[in-house]
């Protein structure tokens, strides 16, 4: 199933939003693309489960620059932030 974290970081470019795309998908949860937010530190991403476009009342995710991104069962959380060293350069941990 692949990795259970990913990490958001701070000035992500679109590499970053590829890969978040490609770790969502496997878990079932998408980028909503009609929310962006940008910041002094990067881009924030809004996510929710594949499908929830327009639905009131589907729990989503912001996801700040510099946040971890951890996938357990069938929700996403932001992980502690003692809980997730990261594989450098790839947004994925291990």
């Amino acid at each position: 199933m692949g990795s259970t974290t990913f990490e958001w970081p701070r000035g992500a470019e679109a590499r970053d939003t590829a890969a978040l795309e490609l770790w969502l998908a496997v878990h079932g949860w998408e980028v909503d693309p009609s929310v962006f937010m940008a910041g002094g530190l990067g881009p924030a991403v809004q996510v929710q489960p594949i499908g929830a476009a327009g639905q009131d009342g589907e729990p989503g995710l912001l996801i700040l620059p510099g946040e971890t991104v951890e996938y357990a069962r069938d929700r996403i959380r932001i992980a502690p932030r003692a809980a997730a060293p990261t594989t450098a350069g790839t947004g994925l941990s291990t």
